[in-house]
């Protein structure tokens, strides 16, 4: 697979210039990425990574040797050991082909299959914190909707990003699907409250959440297990619930430095959900 999360690009790549398609075709050992792995290569640039390193340079070195010798294919073995600079000690071995258009269509029909796959990031609230957390994730494997009822906020996020102006934002969490992730970002507490209920709501029902957070001190977790308590009669769910939310210890408040807490801790969340899911499934005969 090809990391971009942008499929389009790889049409305007190839059509920029001649590209030579890099692929890890095996992997042995300790390696930097794994079989399959991808990357396009043309005389000026490049799109995607096979693991950066000697082990880059040298593939780019074969792909651009193809462009000018009109080479259409080439096979590479390349131990990663001390003789190229690295020391993981293991093995790839790397396919060079030409890349032309049906190659390049077929590239990015897999990368809009596997984005459609991707757990989606609910982001409540649009804010400074919001707004900030929607554009850490744009490069990340997940789906993310910024969600406000407040237009002027919404407009201050980047157009790429998607978004949903509506009054009724706990509609989300109930047609997301399952292993989505909720952040309760907004401008209202009551409303924080409110949608958290709805996300704890819908994992002890259904025990499909990767990940329920809010943000907020440890003193708003306790105000709002004691309103969840006096609301529900019971404390079910707040085991589940993050908050604070990018849990570390620098105790930085500006928006871009909780993003980034945030989104490290989003990957981790809805990758652990979708590795158990993965090895519950029934092995098939």
């Amino acid at each position: 697979m090809l990391d971009t999360s942008d499929p389009h690009a790889i049409g305007r790549f190839v059509q920029a210039a001649p590209a030579i398609l890099v692929t890890v075709d095996d992997a042995k050992g300790s390696t930097p990425r794994i079989q399959g792995t991808q990357m396009l290569v043309s005389a000026t640039a490049v799109l995607g990574t096979i693991g950066g390193g000697q082990l880059e340079y040298m593939a780019i070195d074969a792909a651009r040797a193809m462009l000018k010798s009109g080479e259409p294919s080439r096979r590479l073995t390349i131990p990663l050991g001390p003789e190229i600079g690295q020391c993981c000690g293991g093995r790839v071995m790397l396919l060079l082909s030409k890349c032309d258009a049906q190659t390049a269509e077929d590239l990015t029909s897999n990368v809009k299959v596997a984005k459609e796959k991707q757990p989606s990031v609910y982001i409540f609230g649009a804010g400074h914190v919001g707004r900030a957390l929607a554009h850490a994730l744009v490069p990340l494997p997940v789906n993310s909707l910024l969600i406000d009822s407040r237009e002027d906020e919404l407009a201050l996020a980047d157009p790429a990003i998607d978004q949903d102006l509506t009054p009724l934002p706990e509609t989300h969490i109930r047609a997301a699907a399952p292993g989505s992730a909720f952040v309760m970002l907004t401008h209202d507490h009551a409303l924080d409250f409110l949608l958290t209920r709805e996300a704890l709501a819908r994992e002890q029902s259904a025990q499909d959440v990767a990940y329920v957070g809010m943000i907020g001190s440890k003193t708003k977790r306790a105000t709002f297990a004691r309103w969840l308590e006096q609301e529900t009669g019971s404390l079910d769910g707040m085991d589940r619930l993050t908050m604070p939310i990018g849990a570390s210890k620098l105790n930085d408040k500006r928006p871009a430095v909780i993003a980034a807490m945030v989104a490290a801790e989003l990957i981790e969340a809805v990758g652990t959900f979708q590795a158990v899911r993965h090895d519950a499934q029934p092995v098939s005969a």
